[in-house]
């Protein structure tokens, strides 16, 4: 047993031995959907975020672990490494703690400590220290040199020697630490002259609060404010709590050489310890609002991802737009674009019979099945417009998100796609695509573009990218890729390939015609035995020979299915159409060293619906006809409503006019909620009070509490 999976399994909870198991496997390159979807016995069924959890905490420990050498290696440089030293560094597995320790052994820039001690004054500072009885005036003498004249130059280089090290004491650090944690208070205040042009920022200008129970998005936002010149921030204890809690450790009686340590000590405190301290808190307290509004954005980014599709539909779908007009354009059931023009029904033009005899020829010409508006400039108006039209079939109606699209149609991926049309065209074939699909055409989108979460700027951009890659990772395989009509961009998210693997599969396909099989895959070049265990459970082949191929039944595993079916006298067809052979089965005839029940219950699942998508199916929905700009709002009406985000102070909801209401965390529901995606998810139909209206500020107050659904 290694001490890092010691430590994550006291961290995680979780057994040592499904720890040392999942990282063997990640290091063997199983990724994380593989391995919490294929390896459950191994793990002990550890889902996706416990497995994340663990590759994250290991890679920390790793990185721990390399830092602890380089502090080694330093302080044996300077010939100072004892044993008791060595084996304290070896012991620490707390970066903090860690770099406490080393602190004393930095290498430093000219200090007042350093340049005290160039003149000889160490041993007096030692002196000082032990707090013996004596006159340290006449101790102080001894140390007299040209460059220290008196004995107040010498006692003042030995106290600053002595704040020095009361600074880098660790236990010192430490009990200073706790009332940090405990007693800290955040402060901002508005920078003199900044009222005016920082104005969005005022709810911050005179502004304190425990820096404990500050929540995130208050604290990126007093951040954002800091960085744009129009806050000041602090981070501070009771300083004079720190101060006799350091007096109490350093100062032991009543001598004149304690004096001399307790004013050291309080010059320690402020001039060293505190700077560092804030900093300390500022960073971490900083990085905690990052992770919080980071897990947001992530599930925001999921359950958009996740969102219900169409499914394979002909789809006519329009940019709204005024002066420029409404883009429309004509999509097959794949997705190809089959026809495009623009249409002029709202002002200034106002063609509003051309552009709906138009409207209604393209909908009977390429049998389109559903019409996709984007949610942008003119939608409520062009949704209305859409409405009033007839046409020979029942042709559905949908508003939909249209976050991105501007930067997808702007995008390399976009040119490749459509190098002859505009970016009007490319925004539209979007909308249109992501009412069918809506995880294979954001896939293509940054997600940090998508624009659904919390000061998503102000984060960690490094941390926000890995997480919102693994959330699309994740989010693509438990749905499943056909493999016969998935983009490049899509196939890069799937389990085990990457950009060069997809591009090879599409180009595979483009020149061999479609898969027939999974173990075709296996011809691809350079698709190993590795990628294909870890990639081929993810993808689909619909109407394949052999029906497992289109399922997430692994292929590993179909010797498996196939021994059941025989055992049942049965094909695999039969078994997969019959239920009353499925009930016949006994899991536990078929486990082995390799497939246990989890694994076995999984495929019988499976075996239910062979390829099932995951994602519930897309309904249709309507604003309030009465409602279009805010000044149609008045306090008390009750509405229907889209939540477009979710952010750790509640959610906001479009009720069909450009200002999204905010259902603040305390108006979600009728109790305590700690976190919003209790109770409400993306793109959820809602029904909303209006509480207050405020005009001037463009804001709007809403409440979900007390509304019949």
């Amino acid at each position: 047993m290694s001490i890092i999976s010691s430590l994550i399994s006291k961290s995680l909870n979780l057994s040592v031995r499904n720890v040392e198991s999942t990282i063997k496997l990640l290091q063997e390159g199983a990724t994380i959907p593989f391995i919490s979807r294929y390896r459950k016995e191994v793990t002990g069924g550890l889902d996706e975020v416990a497995v994340e959890n663990i590759k994250t905490l290991n890679e920390n420990y790793k990185e721990l672990q390399k830092r602890k050498e380089f502090i080694v290696a330093t302080i044996t440089e300077q010939d100072k490494l004892t044993a008791e030293l060595g084996e304290k560094i070896e012991n620490c597995w707390d970066i903090t703690e860690l770099e406490d320790i080393y602190l004393p052994y930095r290498p430093k820039r000219q200090t007042r400590a350093e340049m005290a001690r160039k003149k000889g004054l160490e041993d007096l500072a030692t002196w000082l220290m032990k707090q013996q009885h004596g006159l340290p005036t006449d101790k102080a003498k001894a140390f007299l040199t040209d460059e220290v004249e008196t004995t107040e130059d010498a006692l003042k280089g030995a106290s600053d020697i002595v704040a020095e090290w009361v600074n880098e004491d660790a236990g010192a650090r430490q009990d200073v630490r706790r009332i940090y944690e405990r007693d800290a208070e955040i402060t901002s205040k508005v920078i003199k002259g900044k009222e005016e042009e920082g104005e969005k920022y005022s709810d911050y200008f005179d502004f304190s609060s425990l820096l404990s129970r500050c929540p995130s998005h208050r604290l990126l936002a007093i951040r954002r404010g800091e960085s744009e010149g129009f806050l000041r921030v602090s981070i501070s204890p009771d300083d004079e709590k720190c101060t006799n809690r350091l007096i109490q450790r350093f100062v032991v009686n009543s001598s004149e050489a304690a004096d001399y340590v307790e004013a050291a000590v309080k010059d320690g405190y402020k001039r060293l310890m505190k700077p560092s301290m804030e900093t300390e808190f500022a960073t971490l307290s900083k990085e905690k609002a990052d992770e919080a509004a980071i897990a947001v954005f992530a599930e925001n980014m999921r359950q958009l991802l996740l969102a219900p599709p169409l499914g394979q539909k002909r789809v006519l779908a329009i940019d709204p737009g005024f002066r420029s007009g409404c883009k429309v354009v004509c999509l097959d059931e794949q997705g190809n674009l089959l026809h495009n023009e623009t249409i002029y029904p709202h002002p200034p033009r106002n063609e509003f019979s051309k552009a709906g005899n138009k409207i209604v020829k393209l909908v009977s010409t390429y049998k389109v099945d559903a019409i996709s508006i984007g949610n942008g400039t003119a939608s409520r108006e062009t949704e209305h417009f859409i409405t009033k039209l007839r046409f020979e079939t029942d042709v559905k109606v949908f508003v939909v998100s249209e976050n991105g699209a501007s930067v997808y149609s702007a995008s390399k991926i976009a040119r490749e796609e459509f190098p002859d049309y505009d970016v009007t065209v490319r925004g539209a074939v979007s909308i249109g695509r992501r009412l069918c699909d809506p995880l294979a055409e954001l896939v293509k989108i940054d997600p940090k573009a998508i624009g659904v979460g919390q000061y998503q700027h102000d984060v960690d951009q490094g941390k926000l990218q890995k997480s919102l890659d693994q959330t699309v990772e994740n989010c693509v395989n438990l749905v499943g890729v056909n493999l016969n009509t998935a983009s490049k961009h899509l196939l890069v998210y799937v389990s085990g390939l990457g950009e060069s693997l997809a591009q090879n599969i599409v180009d595979y396909r483009t020149e061999h015609g479609a898969f027939e099989s999974r173990k075709q895959l296996m011809k691809v070049p350079r698709l190993g035995a590795k990628a294909f265990e870890q990639c081929a459970g993810f993808l689909r082949i619909p109407n394949a020979k052999n029906l497992l191929d289109n399922s997430a039944v692994h292929p590993e595993s179909y010797h498996v299915v196939e021994k059941i079916a025989k055992d049942l006298n049965s094909t695999v067809k039969e078994l997969i159409n019959d239920k009353s052979l499925k009930d016949k089965i006994d899991v536990k005839m078929y486990t082995s060293e390799t497939i246990g029940v989890e694994t076995l219950n999984d495929i019988l699942q499976e075996l239910e619906k062979p390829g099932r998508d995951p994602r519930s199916k897309v309904e249709t929905f309507e604003f309030d006809s009465a409602v279009k700009t805010i000044n149609d709002l008045s306090e008390g009406m009750v509405l229907p409503g889209i939540v477009t985000n979710i952010t750790n102070f509640g959610c906001f909801v479009d009720v069909g006019i450009k200002e999204n209401g905010l259902v603040h965390i305390s108006e979600l529901a009728n109790r305590f909620v700690s976190n919003p995606t209790e109770v409400v998810s993306l793109h959820q139909y809602v029904k909303v009070k209006v509480m207050s209206v405020d005009i001037d500020r463009k804001r709007v107050q809403l409440s979900m509490k007390a509304v019949e659904e």
